[in-house]
């Protein structure tokens, strides 16, 4: 059964950092693009980052270009978030979905706050 499963959320002070997983399993995750999307409370989901198949080539949402860092190991089935100096605004349940073909692959998600 295809599945994807995040981790690494919590409760950081502004200007710390978190790294999210997001490990995949059932499907073959190296065919697929990876994207993190975030939902906050009253929101529409964000687009965050995406890392596409073969290019080294990720892009950024404008909101977190500069902090964030998305990456991948095919070896290890696994998507990384790396976010740095956090802000309150970026406070939201962090997903992972990954795009094979035409199959969208969706986790549930891992939630983030930051606040003092």
């Amino acid at each position: 059964q295809a599945q994807l499963v995040e981790s690494g959320g919590g409760l950081v002070q502004p200007g710390g950092s978190l790294r999210l997983s997001c490990v995949a399993s059932g499907f073959d995750f190296s065919a697929g693009a990876v994207r993190w999307y975030r939902e906050a409370p009253g929101k529409e989901r964000e687009f965050v980052a995406r890392f596409p198949i073969t290019a080294d080539d990720p892009t950024y949402a404008d909101s977190v270009k500069g902090r964030f860092v998305i990456s991948r190991d095919n070896a290890k089935n696994t998507a990384y978030l790396q976010m740095d100096s956090l802000k309150a605004e970026d406070t939201a349940n962090y997903l992972c979905k990954v795009l094979v073909w035409t199959n969208d692959y969706w986790g549930q998600g891992t939630q983030v706050t930051v606040s003092s």
